[in-house]
């Protein structure tokens, strides 16, 4: 099993650290136009291989190396600054794209690509723009999506339901941004109601704590980048999730973004849905159980989506 990671920042190099130690690949290839960061990259998480008792080579390599990968994840691209909208990134890193997919594509045709640059609808609907004329299948290209919102979701309720967060099923969809929704009229703790477990234990469901809840996934990013930066553990652990999903054919339900023909009334766009990841890629996407309230949010933030394509065609970026 071998997997690319292109881009061997803070991002790349979280996500290969966690697919070591979660012994997802055989070996991991890094590229990044910066050969020297990605050599440090490799050989540092190469140490690291002995404390995580699983067998991976981690070296750094061209795009030529990517030859024979199952997967490449795209981490590559300008970095959000403080105070700076996912949307905002959008012309910044589709120039690098433009010029980049072709060359995964061409180094490793059957590969499975993983996007996670941002604003990452935009960008996983543009690396599908770009690779699906050179052959890739549409369900070969992935979006990390919500799936670092869910988990946080699904974090920071499980603290204030006071139960194991593994056991909270809950979804963010939409946008991984500013529009995202939560999805509360799904949510479960086990096969459990949300509004049934908190009553039972106890617990009042107040508009202060649902908005603490809310905010605290909404606002994450923003927090943790005004603290250092920016963000690389939550989403390096999303990333090796998703690329184990494939490897190994787990066949998980995950909100990664995916092709969304039409909702409402906006057409083809791309973002976070529950959908089922295997060895195939995107193998279907769920239906959406949501109210009404919900519902609504989602076809707002999918012509958010609509609009920011629209803007970047009318500029001639796509």
């Amino acid at each position: 099993m071998k997997v690319g990671i292109v881009g061997s920042g803070n991002v790349g190099a979280g996500a290969a650290n966690a697919m070591v130690l979660r012994g997802v690949a055989r070996e991991i290839v890094m590229v990044d136009i910066n050969t020297k960061r990605a050599q440090a990259e490799a050989e540092d998480i190469l140490h690291a291989v002995p404390f995580s008792s699983h067998a991976v080579v981690v070296r750094q390599g061209e795009y030529s190396d990517l030859a024979g990968c199952q997967v490449v994840v795209i981490t590559a691209g300008v970095a959000q600054r403080p105070g700076e909208t996912r949307l905002q990134l959008l012309e910044r890193n589709a120039v690098i794209f433009r010029g980049m997919i072709p060359q995964i594509v061409a180094s490793a045709p059957d590969a499975i690509l993983v996007i996670a640059t941002n604003p990452v609808d935009i960008m996983t609907h543009l690396a599908a723009h770009y690779a699906t004329p050179l052959g890739t299948p549409r369900n070969h290209v992935i979006g990390s999506g919500t799936t670092l919102d869910t988990a946080r979701f699904r974090s920071i309720l499980g603290r204030a339901l006071d139960v194991d967060p593994e056991h909270v099923h809950g979804y963010v969809v939409g946008e991984h941004g500013d529009t995202e929704v939560l999805a509360w009229s799904m949510t479960t703790v086990g096969t459990v109601p949300l509004e049934d477990y908190a009553q039972a234990r106890g617990i009042a469901l107040t508009d202060d704590l649902l908005e603490e809840v809310d905010d605290g996934v909404r606002r994450a990013a923003y927090r943790i980048i005004e603290g250092k930066g920016s963000t690389y553990y939550g989403i390096g652990a999303a990333l090796a999730r998703i690329v184990q999903a494939i490897v190994r054919d787990q066949r998980s339900l995950l909100t990664v973004s995916v092709p969304v023909e039409s909702i409402g009334d906006v057409r083809d766009i791309t973002f976070a849905l529950p959908a089922i990841v295997g060895g195939d890629g995107i193998i279907a996407v769920l239906p959406k159980p949501l109210n009404d309230r919900e519902q609504m949010l989602l076809e707002e933030s999918a012509r958010t989506l609509r609009q920011a394509l629209d803007e970047l065609a009318a500029a001639g970026g796509m």
